[in-house]
């Protein structure tokens, strides 16, 4: 497999960043011929000095390795600090790699644990951790490695010429060394999923107290004391296995120190023995020696290059599961949203089922979205509401049955297609730290269209707000970002999530309890407004306050995934049901003073 990382990450280094493939194999002509000159270098003068040579031929002989030492350097050091950039690159295109699997990979296979885990060691390995980036380092080092080998040979072949029981000497212990390596790396690669869950627990947790939103619940509720604890307990954990880890790496290099005192030590004695006994002579000796202590230095190279390469193929493997994670098969088919006015929905027996869940979340749900109505989906928490939202908005497949849009199963049409045609505002708000303008039309500043933005953000009621603000639709927020930033409320983010659904103008607007924030007589008074603003669209209200919805065409009450009572409301209210009952429960919220009910 690590071969199989290696040539993947070259091909992906051809791709984005061909000027560091060829910088970095450049680089291994001129570090072994650099390392060469350097130990031929001393040589040569004890040998001119030995020969008794002339001054001019010996100043020529060490002006002349002098001067390419120096010019390897030169192209040495430009090489490594152009590469430095041109790897930059390639990780900033890894980075983008991730970043875009995040966003495109479907909902439903995102939202799994197991893969979200994955997709953070993916970004892991885009980034400086525990003093590698395993993205560029597996590629380095693959270079290394054919420099260090290079350099084994070339030295190699220098000592073989003295002794041939150098080589065998000289290389067996670092072999020893690797194994050693290779078995704390398989242990510390077998823990990484304990580690990355205590990670992220501990940097949320480390986070948590600089955040805004929860900064007045902090100091109001006396979370203080709780934090640090947690905090502290999380620490210690952390504390357990950084020294579980650095005492299990202690092991090699144990090893690593006592096979350097046989190796190194055992290759001296044979030297001085030899020229003792005037087998070889002293500038050989001083090559030889020179010699052995480079022939070291390459073969701890080949050692270290493979360690790093094992160890940033396991992390470079996890990032090509990510980024190559094969999703569910979708439809291929295009469509216009100019064709699909007012849209008619069907739900045809849908179950959907959770993973490792007993029983279905979504039940033989049988029910048709008439074109241009405007549906009411309501039921008390947990009865399955948002999972059904889901399922119409393609973020769920269903387990079995079928959903259609004007007779097509919306499997069969493009998922990005398909989101064309959808409106929706969830409960969930993100709102970031952009402009008024920009989270509204999610698009960039010069493809804005600000006079349809401010006519969006008045429909969806936040006209006050606007005028308030002397930046208008270009007003950021986020204080803690921008110097000017504003903070919304979560009505008015809800406001502003409604104001984005419609600038979108597709012709179904599903609003998943997008009032949520709000009040109930807010509530109700607010859905009034949005069954004005979603004249000639196929609407789904989705809320767990009856009466917030009455307004709409027809009513689906949900119990337990199954649809248990369909109507009007009057109808409903008539058949003295469930629905009934739950509203006359919900009837005191929508009270105001003097009795009168909204």
């Amino acid at each position: 497999m690590m071969f199989s990382h290696i040539v993947w990450s070259l091909r992906m280094l051809k791709k984005y960043s061909i000027g560091a493939l060829l910088i970095l194999s450049a680089l291994i002509p001129v570090r072994v011929g650099m390392r060469y000159f350097e130990i031929y270098l001393p040589a040569r003068i004890v040998a001119c000095v030995t020969e008794e040579r002339a001054l001019g031929h010996t100043m020529f002989v060490v002006g002349a390795l002098v001067l390419a030492i120096m010019l390897c350097a030169v192209c040495k050091t430009a090489m490594e600090e152009f590469g430095k950039i041109k790897l930059m690159i390639y990780r900033y295109k890894m980075e983008e790699l991730v970043v875009k699997k995040d966003m495109h990979m479907f909902y439903q296979t995102y939202e799994k644990k197991e893969i979200r885990d994955l997709g953070s060691r993916a970004r892991e390995a885009t980034q400086m951790w525990n003093g590698r980036e395993p993205v560029t380092d597996l590629l380095k080092s693959s270079f290394e490695l054919i420099e260090n080998l290079s350099g084994y040979l070339l030295f190699g072949s220098v000592l073989f010429s003295v002794n041939p029981f150098l080589i065998p000497l000289l290389t067996a212990a670092p072999i020893i060394h690797l194994l050693s390596v290779q078995a704390y790396q398989k242990w510390k690669y077998a823990q990484r999923k304990k580690i990355t869950d205590l990670n992220k627990k501990l940097n949320f947790v480390t986070n948590l107290p600089s955040q805004f939103s929860v900064a007045k619940d902090i100091r109001i509720y006396g979370m203080t004391s709780w934090l640090k604890d947690c905090f502290r307990e999380l620490s210690k954990e952390k504390e357990g296995w950084d020294k579980r880890i650095a005492a299990f790496g202690l092991l090699p290099k144990l090893v690593d120190l006592i096979l350097i005192l046989i190796r190194d030590g055992g290759a001296y004695a044979l030297l001085i023995l030899m020229v003792m006994q005037g087998k070889i002579s002293v500038e050989k000796f001083v090559l030889y020696f020179a010699a052995v202590s480079s022939f070291a230095d390459w073969i701890g190279g080949v050692i270290q290059s493979f360690q790093t390469m094992h160890a940033c193929s396991l992390q470079v493997g996890e990032f090509r599961e990510y980024v190559e994670y094969k999703e569910p098969e979708e439809g291929n088919r295009t469509v216009k949203k100019d064709d699909f006015v007012k849209p008619e929905i069907v739900f045809d027996n849908v179950c959907f089922r959770y993973d490792n869940a007993k029983k279905d979340a979504i039940h033989n749900v049988s029910f048709t979205l008439h074109g241009g109505e405007k549906l009411a989906l309501v039921g008390v928490n947990g009865a399955g509401k948002t999972t059904l939202v889901k399922l119409l908005c393609g973020l769920y497949l269903p387990t079995s049955g079928e959903i259609r849009i004007n007779g097509i199963p919306i499997g069969d049409i493009s998922r990005r297609e398909y989101y064309k045609l959808i409106a929706p505002v969830f409960q969930d708000i993100r709102t970031g730290f952009f402009s008024l303008a920009e989270i509204v039309s999610g698009a960039e500043p010069t493809k804005i269209d600000k006079r349809r933005v401010e006519d969006c953000i008045r429909q969806a009621g936040l006209g006050n707000k606007l005028d308030a603000l002397p930046e208008g639709v270009a007003t950021r927020l986020n204080k803690q970002v921008n110097q000017n930033g504003i903070e919304l409320s979560g009505g008015e983010a809800q406001k502003l999530m409604l104001a984005r659904a419609l600038y979108k103008d597709a012709p179904l607007l599903v609003l998943d309890e997008p009032t949520a924030a709000l009040d109930p007589i807010a509530e109700g008074r607010i859905y009034v407004e949005y069954n004005r603003m979603t004249e000639n669209k196929t609407s789904l209200f989705i809320s767990h306050r009856l009466a917030s919805t009455s307004f709409c065409d027809r009513i689906i009450l949900l119990k337990n995934g199954e649809i248990c009572e369909e109507g009007t409301h009057k109808e409903l209210l008539r058949k003295n049901g469930e629905y009934s009952t739950l509203f006359e429960l919900q009837s005191c919220w929508y009270q105001e003073e003097g009795g009168a009910f909204v």
